[in-house]
């Protein structure tokens, strides 16, 4: 884990991000706030593109809890099925379809607390919601936001919400809305696990990384 970077050094950061990607966006197909809260939650040991196949076709004519209802839990099995843990996941969606009806009219809830009250929902898929639907700066860390906040010490902490924290705490607040959509995508394509694409990296002269041969 590197030492947390300074300020400036992190301003000096986002600001190549921001040149780089102005307004980037989350990658899991959605129409609305429901669809989405269900496409994060389903995304959970699994890829975007994995989670994509499966609900696009599915939110053509299922994009509310009542329509999610009315599909039932082995309608909806059998849509994701391609997903990883799909019986359990589609029996949390059916769930938490069935609480949204019956306690917030249909609509999902902008809260943290709210919505990790929810079945299948957890900080992570919350903090997404938050951010991408309703504006909220929050930062939802994920595997690649960790290991790119540890590996670079742009956000240094031992748990994720450590990390979380170390964003909120550190980054300039200019930068808070997008923070996490940036480390992801940093993290999922440049900042690699196992062999980080050093050569193409835009913050390598400001990171503290030694490997940076590839």
């Amino acid at each position: 884990m590197a030492r947390q970077m300074d300020y400036q050094t992190i301003r000096e950061v986002f600001s190549r991000f921001q040149a780089s990607e102005p307004a980037p966006k989350g990658e899991l197909h959605h129409t609305n706030a429901y669809t989405l809260l269900v496409a994060v939650a389903l995304s959970a040991q699994a890829t975007d593109a994995g989670v994509n196949k499966a609900t696009r076709p599915l939110f053509e004519t299922v994009d509310t809890p009542q329509k999610m209802l009315e599909l039932g839990e082995a309608g909806l099995t059998e849509a994701i099925r391609t997903i990883g843990l799909f019986r359990q996941k589609a029996r949390n969606v059916i769930r938490m379809s069935k609480i949204l009806v019956d306690e917030y009219d249909g609509q999902v809830p902008s809260s943290r607390a709210a919505l990790q009250a929810l079945p299948g929902v957890g900080r992570k898929t919350a903090n997404v919601v938050l951010n991408i639907w309703f504006h909220h700066p929050a930062q939802a860390v994920d595997t690649h936001i960790f290991r790119v906040g540890n590996r670079t010490g742009i956000a240094a902490g031992k748990d994720v919400l450590a990390v979380e924290r170390a964003i909120e705490d550190n980054v300039p607040v200019e930068f808070q809305q997008h923070a996490h959509h940036w480390l992801i995508l940093h993290g999922r394509y440049i900042c690699t696990s196992r062999k980080p694409k050093c050569a193409a990296c835009i913050i390598r002269d400001l990171c503290p990384y030694e490997e940076k041969s590839t």
